[in-house]
């Protein structure tokens, strides 16, 4: 069955999305080459937008300033996180959920058009500018609000009355991020694989355990 059309808009909706995907992408692309090549500060929105061939109007239309663009590829791996966390198995407790989603979540990276080396040097980046890393920790505890919030409902546990959700959560995103700054800050950095990422992020979930609970000794 072909694609519905109006009068008005003759182009089918399943390009239009797809245009539109591809200008955001572009955008997201070129916002993240003048920042690392010229740093945040120092880049402007019509910079950004002339790098795509678009106007500023256009860059509006889809970021609502700076900020939104250069956490948006975080963004999106966030929002996969969530969706991959609530799609794993019943079976599986809360801690192994978590590993097992963000697994998906780098390998769907590794999949995609964001390079492990281009997403280390965003990590970099957030961390060394005050702005963005004051914006992506607000956005970190709204993260853990809603991952607290699918581990009280996969548990059947009130989240308001049962502190562990919240306080897993947190550790656990602490881990990620502790993970992603190691890898980002090793000698050897931009030869770095996903396999290499995801193997520093089991070893520290491995440590997670003794280090809340074990002799240190």
């Amino acid at each position: 069955m072909a694609t519905p059309t109006t009068a008005a808009d003759p182009q089918p909706v399943g390009l239009r999305e797809r245009k539109k995907r591809r200008t955001r992408d572009a955008l997201v692309d070129a916002a993240h080459r003048l920042f690392l090549c010229h740093g945040y500060g120092r880049t402007t929105v019509d910079e950004i937008a002339s790098e795509v061939e678009v106007s500023q109007r256009t860059f509006f239309r889809y970021f609502a300033n700076k900020e939104e663009v250069a956490l948006a590829v975080l963004a999106e791996a966030e929002q996969a996180f969530l969706e991959f966390l609530r799609a794993r198995p019943a079976r599986e407790n809360p801690l192994e959920a978590m590993r097992g989603a963000v697994r998906e979540v780098w390998q769907a990276v590794d999949r995609g058009q964001e390079s492990g080396p281009a997403a280390l040097e965003l990590f970099e980046l957030i961390e060394s500018t005050p702005t963005l890393l004051a914006a992506h920790l607000r956005h970190a505890i709204q993260q853990e609000v809603e991952v607290a919030r699918i581990l009280a409902e996969r548990e059947g546990l009130d989240p308001a009355a049962d502190l562990r959700p919240r306080l897993l959560a947190a550790v656990f995103g602490t881990v990620v991020r502790i993970s992603h700054l190691s890898y980002a800050a090793a000698p050897d950095a931009a030869d770095h694989s996903m396999d290499g990422m995801l193997e520093l992020i089991e070893r520290h979930f491995d440590q997670l355990g003794p280090a809340l609970a074990g002799s240190w000794r």
